[in-house]
């Protein structure tokens, strides 16, 4: 007690900064050792957790291989199936082991294939794991609804169509995309249908996700995409016209011609390629008219389409060109002009020849 005492006098006759120094010191002591013994805690937790899991791995693939070579042509679920079926939903009420069960099936569905992929979607729904997570999107929580979709859409459960499109326009994007995916995953070009109403955007990578998934079908029959190319959405008229180029709907020229004076210069930039590659010739005069007021980027992709279409009545057009300040621009238009009139091509070396133009014209001959 003595010596505590004589401590405690000895610190209030340090001076403040000492004071200081050595609280500091104690605090940063306990909170190490508060650190330390919460690390271990955490580390024992894990541990503990990832025997659990791997244990309850283990046994659900032993009754998942069970489940699927128990089954016989007489019945649709034999007795030993069914005895399964009842162990796994006793189990799956812990949503622990719910998750470790899901994960199990989807690792040995995506290994199998034909009536053993059947055998494992009919325990999906014998189990009545779809209820668990269709109670998923009535959570406030945005993590937890994309979850749920995601599962819906692996498990391809069509009659949670209804519950998931609600979701079209969700603040959050990833349950958008999950939304997306689900629905055209299951449904192709007629789960396109939530463009109607789409309000928010439409990333690059989701319309690269969007026409992975439609190429995975079969049948290639795209629907009448005039809809969404008069869309208010910029996205989504950006998107029909990714549509129109892959799949060539060559009946969407007059649509395609409108869109010409679009406000959006992202739309003009993504429709001038798709004109080019449906050979919309009536295109060009209607670019020529706009050129003057034409964004350099729409120009450059103007000339682009020219190489494709020009034919020799552009040829007075093009000549106004290949002096244009612009390298990409001058360049294209010397292409065009090549294919378009040799002749009055090769006068043009008729220029002084230390000229970078002749420089360029040459190299355009050579290639």
């Amino acid at each position: 007690m003595n010596k505590f005492l004589y401590l405690i006098e000895y610190f209030n006759e340090e001076p403040i900064i000492i004071q200081v120094v050595w609280l500091l010191s104690c605090v940063l002591f306990v909170t190490a050792i508060v650190l330390i013994l919460y690390l271990k805690t955490l580390r024992s937790h894990l541990r503990k957790n990832e025997k659990n899991i791997s244990k309850f791995e283990n046994e659900y693939e032993s009754n998942l291989i069970a489940y699927l070579y128990s089954g016989n042509e007489e019945e649709m679920i034999s007795k030993e199936q069914f005895a399964i079926i009842s162990k796994m939903k006793t189990g799956i009420l812990d949503s622990f082991k719910r998750k470790i069960f899901v994960s199990v099936l989807l690792k040995l569905k995506n290994e199998i294939s034909g009536e053993m992929e059947e055998s494992i979607q009919n325990l999906y729904n014998q189990t009545n794991l779809k209820s668990y997570a269709e109670a998923k999107l009535n959570s406030r929580d945005w993590y937890a609804i994309a979850s749920g979709i995601r599962e819906l859409t692996l498990f391809q459960v069509k009659e949670a169509h209804s519950k998931i499109v609600k979701f079209s326009n969700h603040p959050r994007k990833e349950v958008r995309k999950e939304v997306q995916l689900y629905l055209v995953s299951l449904f192709s070009f007629e789960g396109l249908n939530f463009l109607n109403d789409l309000e928010t955007s439409l990333s690059e990578w989701d319309q690269i996700q969007l026409l992975e998934e439609l190429q995975k079908f079969e049948n290639q029959q795209i629907p009448d995409i005039t809809l969404w190319l008069k869309s208010k959405n910029e996205y989504v008229v950006i998107f029909a016209l990714k549509l129109a180029k892959i799949y060539n709907q060559f009946e969407m020229s007059e649509v395609l011609l409108d869109l010409l004076n679009h406000k959006s210069e992202k739309v003009r930039l993504e429709l001038i390629p798709v004109l080019s590659h449906l050979y919309v010739v009536d295109a060009k005069e209607i670019l020529k008219n706009n050129f003057s007021k034409s964004s350099i980027d729409e120009k450059i992709v103007f000339f682009k389409l020219l190489e494709n279409l020009a034919d020799v009545n552009d040829e007075p057009f093009i000549l106004e060109h290949i002096h244009h300040e612009n390298f990409e621009i001058k360049f294209s238009a010397l292409k065009i002009l090549k294919n378009c009139n040799i002749n009055t091509f090769k006068s043009l070396e008729l220029v002084p020849s230390e000229s970078e133009f002749v420089k360029i014209v040459k190299f355009i001959e050579n290639n």
